[in-house]
Formats: structure tokens, C-alpha cells, sequence
């Protein structure tokens, strides 16, 4: 399984769910080709004198962080070797290969630490990585153009994709098999049905 907070999993439709629910944390805009890369955690302070860094983990299994291979900063310019060293408050401790005393873990404060998509194992049925379905074209049952996927938010019952038009306001669509019937990764697109219009 990949990372959890990274993935967006279509599921049935529950009656109470609406599509217009207020979104909470959404995912970045699409990235490029250059910049395919997957957050799975962020740096949120040291702890201790010696260098450690406590690290919120965003993989299914947090003491997965390290398990991906190289990781780096959002920008990609910078490369992290940490080695998990234990546990605090529901985050992981872990020592940075070259920070050696508290200001310099201190420094690391707030950088998210990312992976390579390439890197990431395959997800499972009906499971997609928001960094996948992100730039999506979205059409209707016809083809026709409706829009791109600007942004995945889950507040708790489940992933909502945005669609932004050519025009206007983006629209939610909450991310189920009734609304979203087809995914194709390949060919770039998402197939959205109306309320009701669904399998």
C-alpha cells in the first residue's frame, strides 16, 4: 500500500453524501512531468540537542517514510538520508545524515519530504495517487469536454475531486463510482456523470 494521505479511493455512493460539501485540506495543483513527485511527509521541528528531527509521517505504515528510496524537498534541490530512531506523540524521530546539533535540525522546520512517483508501488483496485489524477481531463458519458482536475480535498468522508471549466466557478465531485464511472491514467481523463446519471 502506498502512502495514505497521498491516494484517493473511489467507493459507493453513500445517500447522505453532497456534492457540494465544503472542502477541507486539498491537494497542490497538477504538477509537471519535471516535477512528479509525492509528499510523504514533513519535518515539524527538533527534538532534542543532537540533531534528531521529529517527521509527520503521510504513509499508510508511518515507519514506511524511509522505505521509498531517496528522498528530497519540494523543490527537489535538496536530498535527505534519515535514519528512524524512534517514536514520540504519533511522530517519528530520525537523524539526518549531516545535521548534527539542534539549530540545524531546527532549520529543517516545515520541509515536506518527497519521493519520486516512480518510486511508488502500484496502488490497488480503484485506488489512484492524487498526484495522478491530478491534470486530468474530465468529460461526460459523450466525450465532451467539461473541464480539468485542479485539486483532490478529503475532509473525512471521502475524496472530493475539483474541476475546473474553460470558464466559471469549479465544480465537487465527490470521488465515487457513481460519479466518477471511468478513470483512464493513460489516456488522461476521467469520465464524470451527473447526480443520478451514475452505474
Amino acid at each position: 500500500m502506498g502512502p495514505a494521505q497521498t491516494m484517493a479511493k473511489r467507493k459507493r455512493q453513500a445517500p447522505a453524501e453532497a456534492a457540494g460539501a465544503a472542502p477541507a485540506a486539498a491537494a497542490p495543483a497538477a504538477p509537471t512531468e519535471r516535477a512528479r513527485t509525492v509528499c510523504v511527509g514533513r519535518i515539524v521541528g527538533a527534538h532534542g540537542v543532537r540533531g534528531i528531527v521529529r517527521v509527520q509521517s503521510h504513509t499508510a505504515n508511518p515507519d514506511d517514510l524511509t522505505a521509498y528510496g531517496a528522498l528530497s524537498d519540494a523543490a527537489g534541490t535538496r536530498r535527505f538520508v534519515l535514519t528512524v530512531t524512534g517514536r514520540v506523540k504519533g511522530l517519528l524521530l530520525a537523524r539526518v545524515d549531516g545535521v548534527d546539533d539542534r539549530d540545524a535540525a531546527e532549520a529543517l522546520r516545515g520541509t515536506e519530504l518527497h519521493i519520486a512517483r516512480a518510486a511508488l508501488p502500484p496502488p490497488e483496485d480503484d485506488e489512484y495517487y492524487h498526484v495522478d489524477l491530478l491534470g486530468l481531463s474530465a468529460v461526460d458519458a459523450d466525450g465532451a469536454a467539461i473541464g480539468r482536475v485542479s485539486a483532490i480535498h478529503d475532509h473525512g468522508a471521502g475524496p472530493i475531486v475539483e474541476i475546473q471549466p474553460p470558464d466559471g466557478p469549479s465544480t465537487l465531485v465527490p470521488f465515487t463510482r457513481e460519479r466518477v464511472p471511468a478513470v483512464d491514467i493513460e489516456a488522461g481523463r476521467m469520465v464524470v456523470a451527473p447526480p443520478g446519471e451514475g452505474p
